[in-house]
């Protein structure tokens, strides 16, 4: 009884700022300007315009999670072997730069990526005089800097917790370092890959404010649903967020899916 008391003030939470906000979209999403049901939003939302806007933050959002991931899982295992105090402080060092507001990162890396910047800069005395700033390769940088920490932080805490009489029993029957990592530390990890995955890619795929300092030759579908809202068409914001919505929740029902089978596999 206690602990269904201890619930209640996160069921009102839940309710009140996910479940009453998610039932806002969707109503409004299928409401017309002047009221009444209508799937004109929802129609206008899967236009070439936004489509391809939506496909290339889904892509710029892939490049962006998988580059993370190609980072993370390394640096993960390299800290979950070190001491645990060597941990604590590296994974501080690692969350610092989170608690200084984005936009401050991000004007950073417009300093320092912008022409005649510091890079700029560097580059151009390397004989590569090309622009970065704008480009689609700023955007995936901005994204990988951006959530980089979301990926290492759940690796890290899995990784941390996994047995070393694993690895041990491995290599008393002969396992190599490659083997050892493909065949125990690997299939451990799955659960912080895809809680990794998931983290990186949601907001990758949906923020708004990367693309807004460091790109500038496309728009993501973040960028639109803002425009909407700016502009006083919620009910089309709320069908480009619902469709963006609905994308998501499938990708992250196939990435638990497969997270589940593989630690069946286990």
């Amino acid at each position: 009884m206690k602990s269904k008391k201890l619930a209640i003030p996160y069921i009102i939470w839940l309710f009140a700022f996910t479940i009453v906000p998610l039932v806002l979209i969707a109503t409004n999403a299928f409401q017309g300007s002047h009221g009444g049901f209508t799937l004109d939003n929802i129609a206008k939302a899967w236009s070439s315009e936004y489509l391809h806007a939506l496909l290339y933050s889904l892509e710029i959002a892939f490049v962006s999670t998988l580059i993370c991931l190609l980072l993370a899982y390394p640096a993960s295992y390299i800290i979950s072997q070190m001491k645990a105090r060597t941990q604590a402080i590296i994974t501080m060092l690692i969350t610092i730069p989170m608690w200084m507001n984005i936009l401050l990162r991000l004007l950073g890396w417009y300093i320092l990526l912008q022409n005649g910047g510091p890079i700029h800069t560097v580059l151009s005395l390397l004989g590569i005089d090309a622009p970065i700033l704008g480009t689609d390769a700023a955007v995936v940088l901005g994204m990988v800097y951006e959530f980089l920490p979301f990926m290492i932080m759940p690796l890290h805490t899995v990784m941390s917790k996994i047995d070393r009489s694993h690895i041990e029993a491995a290599q008393d029957l002969g396992a190599n370092k490659f083997n050892i990592l493909r065949k125990v530390i690997f299939p451990l990890s799955v659960p912080g890959i895809v809680s990794g995955i998931t983290m990186v890619f949601v907001p990758s795929a949906s923020t708004f404010i990367v693309t807004k300092y460091l790109g500038g030759m496309h728009l993501m579908i973040g960028d639109y649903i803002e425009a909407a809202f700016l502009c006083a068409d919620r009910n089309f914001g709320a069908a480009l967020a619902l469709t963006l919505m609905v994308i998501i929740i499938i990708f992250m029902v196939i990435t638990n899916r497969f997270g589940d089978e593989e630690a069946v596999g286990v």
